[in-house]
Formats: C-alpha cells, sequence, structure tokens
C-alpha cells in the first residue's frame, strides 16, 4: 500500500530498502535522498513514516546547507543528533521548523565512484542519547543496500522540476477478520465518550456515534477529512501542532477545545506507526468563552505546516550577514525548497532596478531590465515595486498576456513575483521561476508571500551592513599605508586582517618610515578595541610616531614622546607599539617596546629566535613612562618579524606558547620572499576561522649582497 505518486514496495526496490532499515533500527520516519546528477542539491526520493507535507521543506536540499542529510553527505559521515535539546544546539534551523521530542541519525550513501545521497532516520521520543552498536550496524548496511541501488539508477536533474516523493506506509502488524473488526467496533462504541481514527495524513477513516455525538457533525461528512477541515472550531493551528507532534514524537498527547457555544472537550491521541487513536471526552472544566469561529467565507488561518516551514527558511535568513549573503541564501536553498530553476532579485535604487543576483537566467535576460527607470519599464518587477502586490503566473500564455515576449526571452513557463516591501518601503523584488507551467496554490502563496516580508527584512539589514563595512573599510585604508616605500639591502611585506566580529575596522597599524639615505623605521602597534574610536586613535599614534622618527628622535625616545603626547589627549584607550630604527649601511637595528608581542628573527640558517626586548608600558597610560633600545644586527637572508597579538592569540592558551608556536611556523616556512612568507604564515594560523582580533604582520628580509631573484 501507498501514498503520494510513486509505486508500492513490491516494485520499488530503494523503497523496500527503506522500509528494511527502518525496521532493523527501530526507527519511526525515514526517507532517501538522491544526490543530483549535475547540480549541489538533494532530492527527497522516497520516504515513510509521516506525511509528505512533514518533510516539504526538505524536499530539496543545498548541498552547502547546515543541516542534517546535507552535513552527511559533503563530509561523508554518520550526523546524529540525540533529542531535541541536541538538535537545537547543532541544528538550530531544524529544531524551529520541527520543534518537537525525536532523535535522527543522517549517514551518507555512497559508491567507490562518489557520493549519491543520504539515508535519513528518526526514532521516537525517549531514544537512547546515542546509537547502540547493533543500530549502528544496521545504519551502515542500509547504506551499503541503497549505494548498490543507486548506483544503478539514473540520477536526477538537479535543475529539473522537483517530483513529489514517494510516501510508503508500512504493512499493518498483522491481518484482521471480518468477525475481529466487528468486535473492534462493537468495543469502540461501548468506551464511554468518543473514539475516532485518523491515519498518518490526518484524515479520519473511523468515528464512533459517540464521537459524532460530541463532535456535532455527521459521520458522513467527517469521514476521509481532517478534523481542522471539517470543524471550523478546530481550525486555530495549535489542534493540528498536536496531531504533527504526536505523529513525530510517537508520544501520547492531549488537547482541550471548545465546541460552540460552551461545550469543552478533551481529545487524547495515541500514535503509531500507520495512524493515530483518538479518544474525545467531555471535560469537566469550563476555560471560558472562545472567540468564534470564522464564517464561511473569511480567511481561514494558515496551517501549522506553514508557519514551521516559513520559520525554517526565516531561521536561514538570520544567518545572513550581507546583501551577497542573502542572495547566495535564496539562490542555493529557498530555490531548492520551491522547486524553481530560476531566481533574479532587484533592488530600487534612484528611480530604477539593479540586479543584485540571479540564478538560471541569460546575460541577455539579466540585462533587459538592468538599470532601467521604474516609470517607463514593464516588467513584472516594476509592477511589484510600485504595487506592493505579490503576482503569481501559471502558465507562458498568462505572462504573456500582461508582458508579451517576456517567456521568449527568459525561457521560463512560471513565475512567482514577490515585492519585497519593509514598513511600506519597497525595498526591492524577487522573483522565482519555472521552465514549466504550474498552478501555486493558496497555502504556498501564503508562504512565499510570508517568506518575502522576510526577504525584504533580511535584505534590508544587509544593504545597511554593506554600507557600514564600506565606509568601515574606506577609514582603514585612508589611515594605513597605501605602499611601503623601497629599502635598499631590504625586502619588505606587510598585512593587515580586520576582526572577522563587529565593524571590518580596528585599531592594528604598521608604517615604514623612510628617515633619510641611510635609514628607515619600522613600526607595529595595536590600539585597543576594533572600532571606530580605536581607529581613530589609532590614526593619531601612527601619525605622531612617524612625526616624532623623522624630527630624529631615538627610539625609545619617540616612543617617550608619543606616550606623553597620548596621556595629554585621555583617549580612554591603551596601545601597545613597537619600533625599530635600521641603519641600512651597518644592518644594526635598535629596538624600542611598550607593551607589545616580542619580534621575531629568522637568522640565515633559518633557525628562528624569539628576540627579548624590555616591554615596556602600554602608551597612554603613566605620561613619565620611560623606554629602553634593545640593538640587534640583521644579516643578509635574515628575516624580522613583526606582528600584533591576534596573529598569536588563542582563548585559554598561555600567550609565551603562542609567541613560541608563531616561532616555530616561521622556523619551519620554506625560503619563500616576503610576500609568500607573510601569506602562509596568515593562511597556516586562521584560514577560515574566526579572528577576535584584528592582525598586522610586517616582515623585513635582508637580502643578499649581489643581484636578487624577485619574490
Amino acid at each position: 500500500m501507498t501514498g503520494g505518486n510513486g509505486p508500492g514496495p513490491a516494485g520499488d526496490p530503494v523503497g523496500r530498502a527503506l522500509l528494511r532499515a527502518m525496521e532493523e533500527t527501530g526507527a519511526s520516519v525515514g526517507g532517501v535522498y538522491v544526490l543530483a546528477a549535475d547540480a549541489p542539491v538533494l532530492q527527497l526520493t522516497v520516504m515513510s513514516g509521516v506525511p509528505a507535507p512533514f518533510l516539504a521543506p526538505w524536499d530539496r536540499v543545498a548541498l552547502a546547507a547546515p543541516i542534517p542529510v546535507a552535513v552527511a553527505t559533503r563530509e561523508q559521515r554518520l550526523v546524529w543528533a540525540g533529542g531535541q535539546q541536541q538538535m537545537a544546539r547543532d541544528f538550530p534551523r531544524t529544531a524551529v521548523a520541527v520543534p518537537y521530542d525525536f532523535s535522527l541519525a543522517a549517514a551518507p550513501v555512497s559508491s567507490p565512484a562518489g557520493s549519491l545521497g543520504a539515508l535519513l532516520l528518526l526514532w521516537p521520543a525517549g531514544h537512547a542519547s546515542q546509537l547502540s552498536t547493533a543500530e549502528r550496524d544496521a545504519v551502515t548496511a542500509a547504506c551499503r543496500r541503497l549505494a548498490a541501488l543507486l548506483a544503478r539508477h539514473p540520477r536526477p536533474d538537479g535543475s529539473g522540476p522537483c517530483e513529489a516523493p514517494r510516501v510508503l506506509t508500512p504493512p499493518p502488524a498483522r491481518a484482521v477478520g471480518p468477525a475481529e473488526a466487528l468486535a473492534a467496533a462493537d468495543y469502540l462504541e461501548r468506551l464511554p465518550g468518543g473514539c475516532c481514527a485518523l491515519d498518518l495524513e490526518g484524515r479520519i477513516t473511523l468515528v464512533t456515534r459517540g464521537a459524532v455525538e460530541l463532535l456535532g457533525e455527521k459521520g458522513s461528512r467527517l469521514i476521509g477529512a481532517r478534523p481542522w477541515e471539517a470543524l471550523p472550531w478546530l481550525r486555530d493551528p495549535v489542534f493540528e501542532d498536536r496531531y504533527r507532534a504526536a505523529v513525530i514524537s510517537r508520544r501520547p498527547t492531549s488537547f482541550t477545545a471548545s465546541r460552540p457555544p460552551h461545550h469543552w472537550l478533551t481529545f487524547r491521541l495515541f500514535p503509531d506507526s500507520r495512524g493515530l487513536s483518538v479518544w474525545i471526552s467531555p471535560s469537566d472544566k469550563d476555560y471560558g468563552p472562545v472567540a468564534a469561529a470564522p464564517a464561511q467565507g473569511e480567511v481561514v488561518p494558515v496551517r501549522a505546516g506553514q508557519i514551521y516551514h516559513v520559520l525554517h527558511l526565516a531561521a536561514a535568513l538570520t544567518e545572513a550577514v550581507g546583501t551577497q549573503d542573502v542572495v547566495d541564501l535564496v539562490a542555493d536553498q529557498i530555490v531548492p525548497a520551491f522547486g524553481a530553476q530560476g531566481m533574479i532579485m532587484y533592488v530600487a535604487e534612484a528611480g530604477r532596478l539593479r540586479t543584485i543576483g540571479h540564478r538560471g537566467y541569460s546575460a541577455e535576460a539579466v540585462a533587459a531590465f538592468e538599470g532601467v527607470a521604474l516609470g517607463a519599464a514593464n516588467s513584472p518587477a516594476v509592477h511589484a515595486l510600485a504595487t506592493g502586490e505579490p503576482s503569481f503566473f501559471s502558465s507562458p500564455e498568462e505572462i504573456e498576456r500582461d508582458y508579451p515576449g517576456l517567456p521568449r526571452l527568459t525561457g521560463k513557463a512560471a513565475r512567482a513575483v514577490l515585492p519585497l516591501v519593509v514598513s511600506g518601503r519597497p525595498v526591492g523584488c524577487c522573483i522565482l521561476s519555472y521552465t514549466r507551467a504550474r498552478t501555486f496554490s493558496l497555502e504556498e502563496r501564503q508562504v512565499l508571500t510570508s517568506l518575502a516580508g522576510l526577504i525584504a527584512q533580511a535584505l534590508d539589514r544587509a544593504r545597511l551592513y554593506d554600507t557600514k563595512q564600506q565606509l568601515a573599510h574606506d577609514l582603514q585604508a585612508g589611515l594605513l599605508p597605501h605602499g611601503l616605500p623601497s629599502v635598499p639591502g631590504f625586502a619588505v611585506a606587510a598585512r593587515y586582517l580586520p576582526s572577522t566580529r563587529g565593524m571590518d575596522i580596528g585599531g592594528d597599524f604598521y608604517d615604514l618610515i623612510r628617515l633619510n639615505e641611510h635609514s628607515v623605521a619600522a613600526v607595529i602597534g595595536d590600539v585597543q578595541g576594533h572600532n571606530a574610536a580605536a581607529a581613530a586613535l589609532m590614526g593619531q599614534v601612527r601619525t605622531a610616531v612617524r612625526a616624532y622618527a623623522t624630527a630624529g628622535a631615538a627610539p625609545d625616545e619617540v616612543l617617550a614622546r608619543t606616550n606623553r603626547l597620548l596621556t595629554d589627549l585621555d583617549p580612554g584607550l591603551f596601545t601597545s607599539c613597537l619600533y625599530v630604527h635600521i641603519d641600512l649601511r651597518t644592518r644594526r637595528a635598535r629596538l624600542a617596546c611598550a607593551g607589545h608581542p616580542p619580534p621575531l628573527l629568522r637568522h640565515p640558517d633559518r633557525h628562528t629566535t624569539v628576540l627579548h626586548v624590555p616591554p615596556g608600558l602600554l602608551l597612554g597610560i603613566e605620561p613619565g613612562a620611560r623606554y629602553s633600545a634593545t640593538e640587534i644586527t640583521l644579516p643578509p637572508r635574515s628575516v624580522l618579524a613583526l606582528y600584533t597579538d591576534g596573529l598569536i592569540e588563542t582563548p585559554g592558551t598561555d600567550p609565551d606558547l603562542s609567541v613560541a608556536d608563531l616561532a616555530g611556523r616561521l622556523n619551519d616556512a620554506p625560503p619563500l620572499g616576503p610576500d609568500r612568507l607573510a601569506d602562509s604564515l596568515l593562511e597556516n594560523r586562521h584560514g577560515d576561522a574566526d579572528r577576535q582580533d584584528d592582525v598586522a604582520l610586517m616582515l623585513l628580509a635582508a637580502l643578499p649582497a649581489g643581484p636578487v631573484t624577485p619574490d
């Protein structure tokens, strides 16, 4: 027996393999995802244990999405969440969309030729916090069987229309004869109150006379209907939510509702793999008056499934930071969720359309409306921006009627045009398009319209963030050197990386100052914090150091004078600084330090040492602070490394160990020029890690005598 649109298990080897996996592992819900042949998309092909709408948000899953089946496929490992608490911690987006108690495993299905998809299994509430050895073995065996089956079948086209997954119903535990069925019916009729049975889809398959009397509706109108559709007073999403909770968690649940005018009834739901048994009884408590049910023709409240679908996508949108993040999220996750093959997003700027992202559109189609005046262009996006109303086109004929030539230009047969409006202000427009004609149901239109509001808010926040980031970038670029002067006998490289938290701006700085024909000064420093105030003070410190250095002050005096200036300014922020004066004729360097991490020197034989320079007091604390200088030699082929603490600091790690670690990495680095060496040190330290502090790095490589090979 089967639901959905696929064949039964007898003619479906993948379906049989799924049901066997569920039986051997004790899972109550299962699904098989197949990786599309030509797109990074996982498509749910067969499922069992819950109705198809329950997994609608995950019919098509972008491989990059932070949800269990995508992680399992992407990282080729078993993903386990042993209950709602772990789910909320590890996969908050999934937990928001399915806020019930269950355990979940997602396992990759792979062959020697590569990844094929994933197996998804859910267990009822109360499962142990970890999979047992037997369950793990059963999951592994199921993945092997599925891999052998999927390897023999062509994989779906990830860019094509999304077919609904086949939904399989497990066979009954045992056959029931006519006599037993009649006895069971008599037994139910004798129970107090009333009883009814629901299949997994929520449709009523049996109702007793007692239930008919309590519900106040004819049995013929109840059979085949869902309670919240047949009974207006059960249309509140909370009642459907209780049914969904029972189906997914397989845990009995109950709720109380009022049948107008004041008949309070208690519903107790008892779920299993094939449906729910419901016992209805009068409630002995009066909960007071309730709002009247919606009259015929009024807007029916949205369903619980719609609410959770929107919540799932809303959780994804909260992760978007910049405009490109919003565009990528819509293209990579929202487009697959609705089975679309194309997406284009516009913003309105200075009375014109500007494209900020698109997928599945030709360059000609994108260029056709780029930069056109909003008052002059005849397009769905312009209409949406002008009216603030969404529009849905189910066929090429509908589009051609309103916008002649558009189907031929875009190659799309259906589209949802969603205006992006925030507080009555149009922000932009998002168009989801399809290569085949399709009908947009009322529920789908409601979800898309709600989603458009969430996209609009995310896009509005993202554009504001981008504006602030550009301002910060311009400010930072103005405060740091635009280039470094050439220094005879030395090759120099400098790098700056902002913190990945807060504004893209900070107080780390570096400078290289030609003092005269025979000397140069290198400076690196770190103003406390990474915000606009830190950047402003950084500019003052850099200017002061440069002024005192070019006036001919010795290294210790440069720091002492800068310190007195900062204490007079009293900015409330402290600054570390390392100043190096180099005599180009003798390659002697004098170093003075104000609370800055010690420099490193890689010697010509490539062993690296930490230079012990008297640290001195941070600038801006004590006006009378004194500093001392240390002298070293920079022999040919040596490298002097100056850096800020963002390059070495790791929470919970001893700073001395962090400095030693950096020295070890410099020691082990191959004999690269300073530019490539700087990139190597930054890459090895951070990669894609979350930087909580700014990073500045300057390398001064003493060149050998004679001709020099460029870096």
